[in-house]
């Protein structure tokens, strides 16, 4: 591995007090994160006392309301930290952009009462959640799902499983989509689960080829009890608040895959110029070149991709369309340059010695989560050119 140190992101940051922030977030991947990565990730350790660090650092609430423990960050600025996360360990960025995301219900259409009781622990309390909308049989037709809840007085009783969850199993708090009417979308509510209800469990996580530090497991739930004040908006409601969370998490994908891409391109610049054949830098051959200068624009483009949808959204104004965007082409640049980056290494970039193979691993979910990138292309076609025709 290179000695060489990354030059630091340029970023354009709202406020001093984001500076400030991006300088804690750099401190402590540094310190905390990065060292860590390479073995905890093959040992498949998942890094819990990382999230505790970044709950009392206040990091783990950025985008919400101070009021209930929140950062009161804009999204410009949330992205950002998250994309400095990924570049240290993709299992922690990601970690944080889920646990935002399943955050999103409660905090956006939560009552007030809800939100008074529920909000300061999941912010700022050391609390750790996911996000259960996928099923075994129902991924990107998620209004397909099975899952039911049903109303037995004062309480829903959730019965069903679902697939795909980050953080199955150690999670604090389940924000669960589930059937309690007709089939189809206008049938499913939003339910804030407790992670140590009876009846709740998961199985043993799925083994990946990248993230192998970052729990996915199947999340049963067998007779789950919940009481009516664990509903999150309306009944029928659940659907919409699905659809508009993912439109957030987009974003956090986005920003982690620029984050993963970043960490590659800089492995291989330091390793080009410091690889010497032919008597010189083999960064010095224009082949290389143009393949790091392509690389480079790509994450620019990336980057500047995810802050335009981001400012969109902090201004209250529609995003989804850019959020489709972002995503599809963040996580298409991730896979591609840290492809490249291997390429650069040649037969060091295939081993494990060197960080680049684990990312180009790493890089190919960001592809598939959070809606596939064939979904992101369909999203964006619905946009421009109007819905299919039936």
């Amino acid at each position: 591995m290179s000695d060489r140190e990354p030059q630091p992101v340029e970023r354009q940051l709202p406020t001093d007090e984001a500076r400030d922030l991006l300088a804690l977030v750099r401190e402590i991947a540094r310190r905390e994160i990065a060292p860590k990565a390479a073995e905890e990730e093959d040992a498949g350790r998942f890094p819990r006392e990382v999230f505790t660090l970044l709950s009392e650092s206040g990091l783990l609430g950025l985008p919400y309301d101070a009021e209930y423990g929140g950062g009161d960050q804009p999204y410009e600025v949330y992205l950002q930290v998250l994309e400095e996360l990924a570049a240290a360990r993709l299992t922690v960025g990601l970690g944080l952009s889920v646990h935002t995301l399943a955050s999103y219900a409660l905090a956006t259409y939560g009552t007030k009462q809800q939100q008074v009781e529920h909000l300061p622990a999941i912010l700022g309390g050391g609390l750790l959640g996911a996000y259960c909308l996928s099923e075994p049989s129902s991924g990107s037709d998620a209004a397909s799902l099975r899952t039911k809840a049903v109303r037995e007085g004062d309480d829903w009783v959730i019965d069903g499983t679902k697939a795909w969850i980050t953080h199955g199993g150690v999670a604090d708090f389940y924000t669960v989509m589930a059937r309690t009417g007709e089939d189809g979308p206008r049938g499913i509510t939003a339910f804030l689960v407790p992670g140590d209800a009876p009846g709740l469990s998961a199985a043993v996580p799925e083994k990946k080829m990248g993230m192998k530090g970052s729990p996915t497991a199947q999340v049963h739930f067998d007779g789950v009890r919940v009481g009516d004040e664990r509903r999150i908006g309306e009944e029928g409601q659940g659907f919409t608040i699905a659809l508009a969370a993912l439109d957030s998490g987009r974003l956090g994908i986005a920003a982690c895959a620029i984050g993963v891409a970043q960490a590659a391109l800089d492995e291989a610049v330091a390793y080009a110029t410091e690889r010497r054949q032919f008597g010189r830098p083999i960064a010095d051959f224009q082949g290389l070149r143009f393949m790091i200068a392509d690389m480079a624009t790509q994450i620019e483009a990336g980057r500047a991709l995810y802050l335009a949808a981001a400012r969109l959204r902090d201004a209250g104004k529609p995003f989804a369309k850019q959020a489709a965007m972002a995503k599809l082409h963040c996580t298409d640049t991730a896979m591609k340059v840290t492809t490249d980056a291997v390429q650069i290494l040649g037969g060091y970039g295939y081993t494990a010695d060197f960080p680049v193979e684990r990312l180009m691993r790493e890089a190919k979910v960001l592809q598939i989560v959070e809606g596939t990138n064939q979904i992101q292309r369909m999203v964006i076609a619905r946009h421009v050119a109007g819905p299919e025709a039936r």
